[in-house]
């Protein structure tokens, strides 16, 4: 019997119903949806995050990184311009780039330990041992020509120091391409030059769709997050709401904590466990900020499709990478940053602020253990079990609510374009 191929799975694939409100479980555990997912979204047309600016200021800088689950590079060359290209020897195979990242020098080389093939930071092979062989024996054929044997490169654009790769020769400018909302978004961020603060690294045992909808659901935060909803960092009772882009691929979830709560004693009579007024910091000045952004916006989370969070949370700024690591796991790379001319006051808030979010963060831990629960019962999921996800109907039309699951019915509608599904 032959197996089964990507075109015959997707053709049989069926969606529970017409639109996005029910969500097979079946697309966080098909290893063929997964490797479909790498070809038609990673390596499909899309800008996928690989690096900030800052992290790679001067010529020589480099930093392995992925699209996808495809090992990548990014690099600044001497001209100070910035290549990214798959980190595959273009010989055997092996990985060039070993380590996290580093500097080799404005006009140095990235060398493959099997056969210390030698590239540039653009990625064109510029050395190979014993090319014309020893002693009159071996080397490669007269038509051997370097120019032919480069590092398959990726499309590269620096958007307001956010960098971005594509595999996609054709696509739009990533401005284009994430549209006026988005692009507005991220131009609130990235106002001025930046410091990089530091990188966490996480690993989760689930597929990196289940958190897509956890980064996409705003009411989850009042629910699951104990920190959030009494410190008052974040209720779905504060103003606020979702924006979505025309396509629907990008969000940005919004709210103000020092606005009126209308319906705040909702939490009280609902009783709530993520709302306990029993608690107490030891240390009220983790949560001592400075207003930055006249919106007065307390909590920005926006996400970029397929792979990007930039995130806001009172003066933390980070952007998180989303990056698949087989059909059930994925990595959350965190990096944290402010700004170059943030003076000594608020840079120590933003380095306190940082135990809120991250890893073992006080508002953000429960997300791991949020996604691992639902990935550890969708892989014994019943054929044709779904998830239910109808929170303020089945459409996917923003209404400003921060109680809604439109933003992940617009997640999975554009899943199921860009799949065929």
């Amino acid at each position: 019997m032959n197996a089964p191929t990507r075109e015959t799975v997707t053709t049989a694939f069926s969606w529970p119903a017409p639109d996005t409100s029910h969500v097979p479980y079946r697309v966080y555990t098909d290893p063929t949806l997964y490797a479909l997912e790498q070809e038609r979204i990673f390596r499909g047309p899309t800008w996928n995050f690989v690096a900030l600016a800052a992290e790679l200021p001067e010529p020589g800088d480099f930093k392995t990184t992925f699209v996808g689950d495809t090992p990548v590079v990014v690099t600044r060359g001497a001209d100070g311009a910035l290549h990214c290209w798959v980190n595959r020897c273009a010989h055997r195979g092996a990985l060039v780039c070993r380590e996290l990242r580093g500097n080799v020098g404005a006009n140095g080389t990235h060398t493959c330990v099997y056969h210390q093939w030698a590239y540039d930071a653009a990625g064109m092979l510029v050395g190979v041992p014993f090319r014309k062989g020893l002693g009159g024996k071996g080397g490669y054929p007269a038509d051997f020509d370097r120019a032919r044997h480069g590092l398959t490169q990726l499309r590269v654009e620096d958007y307001h120091g956010v960098v971005f790769a594509s595999f996609d020769p054709a696509l739009p400018p990533v401005e284009q391409h994430i549209g006026d909302t988005a692009a507005h978004y991220v131009q609130r961020i990235f106002n001025r030059p930046l410091r990089v603060l530091g990188t966490t690294r996480q690993y989760m045992n689930a597929n990196w769709k289940v958190y897509a909808e956890n980064l996409r659901d705003p009411y989850h935060a009042s629910l699951l997050h104990l920190f959030h909803c009494t410190f008052g960092l974040y209720r779905s009772t504060q103003e606020g709401g979702v924006e979505l882009d025309p396509t629907l691929r990008h969000s940005v979830l919004t709210a103000k904590n020092k606005a009126p709560e209308p319906g705040r004693d909702t939490y009280s009579d609902d009783k709530l466990r993520t709302y306990d007024q029993t608690y107490a910091l030891a240390d009220p000045s983790l949560l001592a900020g400075r207003p930055e952004f006249s919106d007065g916006k307390s909590a920005v989370i926006q996400t970029i499709f397929p792979s990007l969070v930039i995130q806001q949370i009172a003066n933390t700024l980070a952007v998180r990478q989303v990056l698949p690591k087989g059909v059930g796991n994925f990595e959350l790379v965190w990096t944290y940053f402010g700004y170059a001319d943030d003076d000594a006051q608020l840079s120590a808030m933003r380095l306190k602020q940082f135990n809120l979010i991250g890893p073992a963060g006080l508002v953000s831990m429960e997300d791991g253990e949020a996604t691992e629960l639902v990935q550890r019962t969708a892989e014994a999921a019943e054929a044709g079990a779904s998830e239910f996800v109808e929170m303020e109907g089945r459409g996917i039309e923003p209404t400003g609510s921060l109680i809604s699951e439109g933003n992940i019915r617009a997640f999975w509608q554009v899943y199921r374009q860009m799949l065929g599904l």
